[in-house]
């Protein structure tokens, strides 16, 4: 399993720049952050983005989207899987992830689906 990432620095800054209307000021601190972050949620062209004030917030609005996005559909969707197993509905339950799977691009979401979903395969 990849190491589960720290998005604690991207939140804040997310938090800081997209909520409370602070400014994003690139530094190069900021430009790794956001390289790195963009990488970990399958973001493609970030270094391009990095070239103008817009694409740089461009850039921190998609990452943040995409981590709570992908953070909500996996939590919903486990929810509902644990509850489909408990009723013995296993086929179902399987289908939670499938569905997770048809649409996030987070590589660490996809493997926590991934994971769930072989997790399930020996289940009647």
């Amino acid at each position: 399993m990849t190491a589960r990432p720290n998005w604690d620095e991207i939140r804040a800054l997310s938090r800081s720049v997209l909520r409370e209307g602070g400014p994003l000021t690139l530094t190069d601190d900021v430009r790794a952050l956001l390289l790195q972050t963009a990488e970990e949620v399958a973001v493609s062209d970030a270094a391009a983005a990095l070239q103008s004030d817009a694409g740089a917030l461009a850039l921190l609005r998609e990452c943040a989207r995409r981590i709570t996005d992908g953070s909500n559909r996996l939590v919903d969707a486990l929810y509902r899987m644990h509850r489909l197993q408990d009723a013995g509905n296993w086929e179902e339950a399987r289908q939670q992830m499938r569905e997770v799977l048809a649409v996030e691009v987070v590589p660490y979401y996809r493997e926590l689906a991934t994971e769930q979903l072989d997790d399930m395969a020996d289940a009647p």
